[in-house]
């Protein structure tokens, strides 16, 4: 996939196409620039282009005390039109290598439940299911997970 490019979004324009792979991919859960903003500062943010094309996201939430192991979050997402390309394999790679990097001892992601292929995804790649919840003021299922290999 030689035209695959990553890039740490900086700046508005960056943090835009960031934030319309969130929330295209996650329509219950809009994200204002401003809050991307704020989780830029937090988080480690990237963005795939396909070329010059916008093809996905991702977040890695540095690691934090989870019933006693350093846990990071790593989260890929992949515009429809790019599925199936690897373009979410390699997202998920790369942000993995990032925890780990970070000091990461245990890794989790998150899935909206309704998201087969993400929930199929993260599976194959050795996750299991911990929780699922409602945040407050939405009706969109969430799934939280963790690696077990």
């Amino acid at each position: 996939m030689s035209d695959l490019r990553f890039a740490r979004p900086v700046g508005d324009a960056a943090l835009r196409d960031w934030q319309y792979v969130h929330n295209t991919t996650i329509p219950t859960h809009h994200l204002s620039l401003d809050d991307v903003r704020e989780r830029a500062r937090r988080h480690r943010l990237e963005v795939a282009y396909l070329g010059d094309v916008l093809a996905g996201c991702s977040t890695v939430r540095p690691p934090e005390d989870v019933d006693g192991t350093r846990t990071a979050t790593v989260i890929a997402r992949v515009l429809a039109d790019h599925r199936g390309r690897g373009i979410g394999a390699e997202l998920y790679a790369r942000g993995l290598f990032a925890a780990w990097e970070l000091g990461a001892e245990q890794i989790a992601t998150v899935v909206l439940a309704a998201n087969e292929s993400g929930l199929r995804f993260a599976r194959k790649e050795g996750f299991v299911e911990t929780e699922r919840y409602v945040l407050p003021g939405e009706t969109a299922e969430w799934v939280d997970m963790k690696m077990v290999r």
